[in-house]
């Protein structure tokens, strides 16, 4: 039985880089990715979503949203968690 690397599985079954259907699991990878930083970040600092959520004037539910599926996050909501929420800075970066 032949083993095979992670990312052939990913080629073959939703294909390559640049295709539609890749472009898109990357993305939504990369969006889950952002909402665990977002909370190894507050865990770092020893705050439960209520306390986060009290200092943003959001709800613990929105938090929670936010840490499960950082999809629908705005820029400013980023920067507001990130500078405001938890003291840290954000980084972005565009590979083209």
């Amino acid at each position: 039985m032949e083993t095979k690397s992670w990312k052939k599985i990913k080629d073959s079954v939703y294909g390559e880089i640049g295709t539609e259907r890749r472009d898109e699991l990357e993305r939504d990878f990369q969006s889950f990715k952002l909402g665990i930083i977002l909370r190894q970040a507050r865990e770092q600092k020893n705050m439960t979503q209520e306390q986060l959520g009290t200092i943003l004037n959001k709800k613990r539910s929105y938090i929670s949203r936010v840490e499960n599926d950082g999809s629908n996050v705005t820029m400013k909501t980023l920067y507001d968690i990130v500078e405001k929420g938890l003291g840290g800075k954000v980084k972005i970066s565009i590979e083209i």
